[in-house]
């Protein structure tokens, strides 16, 4: 259900955006001029209520994207020992960016995560079962996790917001460190798990038109399907490095180089699917929108 409903099929839409500085916020940017749309950056702090008020005032949007946040630097591990910084932004601001959103009447996409649960008893590992949009978040091994999982729980009763779990997220730039692939390529020794993850090159598109639709509520932002680590390396050495080569640890030798536990999980993205049927498969997905565009020519 849309949160306003306007009868206008040529509706102009302006978007305000927070995260500019950030990996999907970028993106958003260069979706919105490519698509031809009005889009700002906020200059608000989140956690800072006037300010955001006062860029919906200048701007005057039609909706309101959040990709702002922090994950920590390298990784969210960060996030163990800047608990205050954390909490500030994650909370606090997505927090106050939702209830000023509600007050003006405007639908706020907020980009949020999947890695809120983890395999278990009703979903096991390779079942095929997954995760629903009204499954209660199990997985707050990590402090990152722990208040997404809050803020998600929050946001539900805010009919203005539309949150979008991603997991893992993956684009067709393998040169950004934030990449899962890249990532994954550069690390010495990966775990392999089959994970739910997010082609941002075919889902940002979809979360645009979700924001033109009002889309309202919480969604699965991930490809149908699940893809482990080694699929994705044996398509790397496949389509890009043929002498690329990788080591695998256990989940218990991994425990010992990280801080917190991270998450695996399989979400169900039916509902998604259901909406957007053109939605590809998450091994589709990964060949159309990220390998055959980079895609290395044998010599």
């Amino acid at each position: 259900m849309g949160f306003h409903a306007n009868g206008s099929s040529k509706k102009t839409f302006k978007f305000l955006i927070y995260g500019r500085t950030g990996w999907i916020g970028g993106l958003l940017g260069k979706l919105c001029e490519s698509g031809g749309i009005d889009y700002v950056y906020g200059s608000g702090r989140l956690e800072n209520r006037s300010s955001l008020e006062a860029d919906i005032a200048d701007v005057n949007p039609t909706h309101v994207f959040n990709a702002a946040g922090v994950t920590g630097r390298p990784n969210v591990d960060w996030c163990e020992s800047h608990k205050v910084e954390t909490i500030r932004t994650n909370v606090v601001g997505t927090l106050t960016l939702a209830d000023v959103c509600r007050e003006k009447g405007l639908v706020l996409i907020n980009y949020a995560t999947g890695c809120i649960f983890e395999y278990d008893s009703e979903h096991p590992l390779k079942s095929g079962v997954g995760f629903k949009e009204e499954d209660t978040p199990n997985f707050i091994g990590s402090f990152y996790s722990k208040t997404k999982a809050m803020v998600e729980d929050l946001l539900k009763n805010y009919e203005n917001v539309c949150t979008l779990r991603v997991r893992m997220p993956i684009s067709s730039d393998l040169s950004n460190p934030r990449n899962f692939i890249t990532k994954i390529t550069r690390y010495e020794k990966v775990v392999d798990i089959p994970n739910s993850m997010t082609i941002l090159d075919e889902l940002l598109p979809i979360s645009i038109e979700m924001a033109k639709r009002n889309l309202t509520g919480i969604w699965n932002f991930t490809n149908p399907g699940v893809v482990s680590h080694n699929e994705i390396l044996e398509m790397y050495r496949d389509y890009i490095d043929p002498n690329f080569t990788w080591k695998n640890f256990t989940l218990e030798e991994q425990a010992k180089v990280i801080v917190a536990p991270r998450s695996n999980n399989e979400l169900d993205a039916s509902k998604l699917k259901g909406e957007f049927p053109e939605l590809l498969s998450i091994k589709e997905s990964l060949i159309k929108y990220v390998f055959e565009p980079n895609k290395k020519t044998p010599a």
